[in-house]
């Protein structure tokens, strides 16, 4: 398979996924601005938490290495022995389960059973759905080797929907329940890829703390209130819907793209010319989308961070501390954006040796991220965790763009030139950030509802000249975004 169809598809799958989980995203925004409604900020602090985090934690220990070093080359290999490895995430899921099941019922503090009921049942039950979700993982790596885009979209997208329709019937029909609501919604092989798998575990348990380094200070430090991480982690939701959106579907599917391409142990110089151009191609232009898009996102939603805080969630979280992180966040997403870019090159063209190399540098950032998160969440409150992230995501960004930098260096190509706008760009930009906060000031959001439809409309037009700007001055990014997906479309067609 040639590296142009390699990256139809990389983009078949991508644009796909894009489309179909704005639509599912949609429906489930609806639903949980509707839950939000029913239930008290301790409640939402527990699930959205620390249920959340032992269900993401037991997910991602067991199966993260397993789908990286599975998903590394082509999809011409003997799957009975992928597979085979690949089961092993159910025994792993059963063990971290158990473990940190126990962590949570024995050692966190137990929440007052008349404000949180249920709290025991709801450790067991998420604990028990991260182990039914690992009973599919071999069907998900399948599917996403061979790029069967509908499938894997509708899967995880129906389970999202159905998951939120089920908890907000049982939020209106029976409220009592507690922690119940949530928790009724939750050989041979072959041997070079598990010993990359192990090298992955490392960097995947590492990553893990800086991922979720907040949630873990939250639940064992005991920081904040559950009522004040309610508030933060429905704000953390909101800042990384459009990571979540766009950033992550984009980050999957082209990593598939440069694992299949690009061969692990060799530089640049090393590989076939014809597929390093294109792999160059394809990151400069990856990263001038996520540049864009994550300036979009802080420009524009630190203007907005109150209204929008206001339309969902109501005075719980547009008062007090959740519009100043909301808009800290907004900064959060532009470093997110590009760190996603940068790590999905990285981490498919790395070898094994260099995957080690960076555990070392991994475990010393998520030691020095979890110290700075207490110290600066001790100092300024759960703004401070926003601060440690940003921090952690420049560190990342930076050991990132020297790989590539390296990777590049005895080539002609130079796809670091992706993160450079034009002037024009850079001041309409400016300008709009000017604009949108003086409109704020005026405007929003105790004038009533007239006032904040006018700012909504200063914004839209502010919005609108900056994309019109950035289609005349970005072309390059245009052709690829054009060229990209008319194949997509042409492939739809074909099957």
């Amino acid at each position: 398979m040639g590296s142009q169809e390699v990256l139809g598809q990389a983009a078949r799958l991508a644009s796909s996924g894009l489309l179909l989980q704005v639509l599912f995203r949609l429906i489930t925004f609806v639903l949980n601005a509707f839950i939000l409604r029913f239930l008290s900020k301790e409640i939402v602090g527990i699930v959205n938490v620390r249920l959340t985090l032992l269900y993401s934690t037991t997910t991602f220990l067991a199966r993260e290495a397993f789908r990286r070093a599975c998903l590394s080359g082509g999809a011409q290999r003997d799957w009975s022995q992928t597979l085979n490895l690949l089961w092993l995430t159910v025994p792993l899921g059963i063990f971290w389960s158990s473990c940190l099941g126990w962590v949570w019922l024995q050692l966190l503090e137990v929440p007052d059973p008349d404000v949180v009921p249920y709290y025991g049942t709801g450790v067991l039950f998420f604990g028990l759905s991260a182990v039914v979700e690992l009973l599919g993982e071999p069907f998900w790596v399948l599917a996403q080797a061979h790029m069967f885009v509908k499938l894997k979209v509708l899967a995880e997208s129906m389970s999202v929907i159905l998951r939120s329709v089920l908890t907000a019937l049982l939020v209106l029909w029976l409220p009592h329940w507690g922690l119940y609501i949530f928790s009724l919604a939750q050989a041979f092989v072959n041997w070079k890829e598990a010993r990359l798998t192990w090298s992955f575990f490392k960097q995947s348990f590492l990553k893990q703390i800086l991922t979720e380094g907040e949630r873990y200070v939250m639940t064992f430090l005991n920081v904040l209130n559950f009522g004040d991480q309610g508030v933060y982690d429905i704000v953390n939701n909101l800042g990384s819907l459009v990571a979540r959106l766009i950033f992550q579907p984009v980050e999957e599917s082209f990593y598939i793209f440069f694992a299949k391409v690009l061969e692990r142990e060799k530089d640049a110089s090393l590989q076939k010319q014809d597929d390093v151009a294109v792999a160059a191609a394809v990151l400069e232009s990856l990263l001038k989308l996520a540049l864009l898009t994550g300036l979009t996102m802080t420009v524009f939603g630190f203007a907005y961070s109150q209204l929008a805080l206001d339309i969902y969630g109501g005075a719980m979280l547009s008062s007090g501390s959740g519009p100043v992180l909301m808009r800290c966040y907004c900064l959060y997403v532009l470093l997110l954006a590009i760190n996603g870019v940068t790590e999905c090159f990285t981490f498919a063209a790395m070898s094994k040796e260099e995957v080690d190399r960076y555990n070392f540098t991994m475990l010393a950032l998520s030691s020095s991220f979890l110290v700075l998160s207490y110290l600066l969440t001790s100092w300024c409150g759960s703004v401070g965790f926003i601060m440690a992230n940003c921090f952690n995501m420049g560190i990342r960004i930076t050991q990132s763009l020297s790989f590539i930098h390296h990777y590049f260096r005895e080539s002609p190509h130079r796809p670091l030139a992706g993160l450079r706008l034009s002037p024009a760009l850079l001041g309409v930009f400016v300008l709009s950030a000017g604009i949108t906060s003086i409109s704020e000031a005026f405007l929003c959001c105790e004038q009533g509802w007239p006032a904040r439809l006018a700012h909504v409309a200063v914004g839209t037009i502010c919005l609108g000249v900056t994309l019109g700007t950035a289609f005349l001055t970005e072309t390059k990014l245009i052709h690829f975004l054009r060229t990209q997906l008319g194949r997509s479309r042409l492939s739809d067609k074909m099957t």
